[in-house]
């Protein structure tokens, strides 16, 4: 592929796409199927669930023949953990979340690259201090876990400028190669995607979910802390999640505590749900970007369709330059 980027320089990519470490959907095969292809694949470690890391990190280590890494939300991680993941010898950590500072040293005495991503400068500037490879970048249109602050469009640049020389990667509403080479001109040198590769034939999200995010548009989606709420997970203030709206969020949204209250009957019904794959109340991570999404398709095919359609974008732009100068 015609880009190079310091993304793809560092891990030897044909495409700079990292798929995002999604919490129990960003499995082994599928961070091994976008690294195979060419990408940057990441297992979600999430809240660090030990053995759920042992079972895909080891799927990730045997299946991916090309660098893959691991990421995990930052205020959770226990060293434990981070030690765990790093034993399965992954190039790539990304810390999400919190204060990369306290893991920073470890994951970068093991010999692997850390990617931290943020929402604002200043968390941008703390993670170069840390000793970031890259920072990414993440806009309020991101699926999952983010900021209400900032949107992808002006964050981008904004910390690219502040962290230089540093690379900053773009993440949120990003979901084909026109997000990609948009990105890109805004000065980052590749781009983290997440609910396009919810909906790969790899990820561990549920078929149903999967038909969901096929069908949604972007207008279905908002940010709230219901989820959350519901599963007990105390998430930090400046941070909510974005997810299709369904019946579940519509009733309980803005009540946070109403539904503490009633936390005994409604965390039960709605495991309950999760399992059976009821997503009239479970949740269907998704950023704005899922009207793009039109298919379920392996994710070798989900990348060598955006990076075609990026390169592809970036020359028709050259022709938008016109005729030289004159006088």
């Amino acid at each position: 592929m015609a880009i190079e980027t310091s993304l793809t320089e560092a891990f030897g990519l044909d495409y700079p796409v990292v798929s995002a470490p999604m919490a129990s959907i960003s499995g082994g095969r599928l961070a091994a199927a976008v690294s195979n292809a060419g990408g940057l694949g990441l297992v979600g470690g999430g809240y660090g669930d030990a053995g759920w890391l042992r079972e895909e990190l080891a799927i990730a280590r045997t299946e991916a023949e090309r660098p893959w890494g691991v990421g995990l939300i930052t205020w959770c991680a226990e060293p434990e953990i981070v030690d765990l993941a790093l034993g399965y010898e992954p190039r790539a950590f990304m810390l999400s979340f919190g204060d990369p500072r306290p893991h920073a040293r470890a994951i970068k005495a093991a010999g692997c690259a850390l990617i931290c991503q943020v929402q604002d400068v200043e968390g941008a500037r703390i993670a170069v201090s840390a000793g970031a490879d890259f920072v990414v970048a993440q806009g309020t249109e991101a699926g999952g876990h983010g900021s209400d602050a900032r949107a992808t469009l002006p964050l981008v640049p904004a910390l690219a400028d502040a962290v230089s020389p540093t690379p900053v990667l773009a993440a949120g509403g990003i979901a084909d190669g026109r997000g990609l080479a948009a990105a890109l001109m805004l000065g980052a040198h590749g781009a983290l995607m997440g609910t396009r590769f919810y909906a790969a034939t790899e990820s561990l999200g549920h078929p149903r979910a999967k038909e969901r995010l096929v069908a949604a548009v972007g207008g279905n989606t908002r940010r709230t802390r219901v989820f959350d709420v519901v599963r007990d997970r105390r998430w930090p203030e400046a941070y909510t999640g974005r997810a299709l709206v369904n019946p579940f969020l519509e009733r309980w949204d803005n009540r946070d505590e109403e539904l503490v209250s009633a936390q005994d009957i409604e965390a039960s019904a709605f495991r309950a749900a999760t399992e059976r794959g009821d997503f009239d109340t479970a949740m269907v991570w998704s950023g704005e970007g899922v009207d793009l999404i039109t298919d379920v398709q392996p994710a070798a095919e989900l990348l060598l369709r955006t990076g075609a359609e990026a390169e592809a974008r970036l020359r028709l732009a050259g022709n938008l330059l016109g005729g030289a100068p004159t006088g």
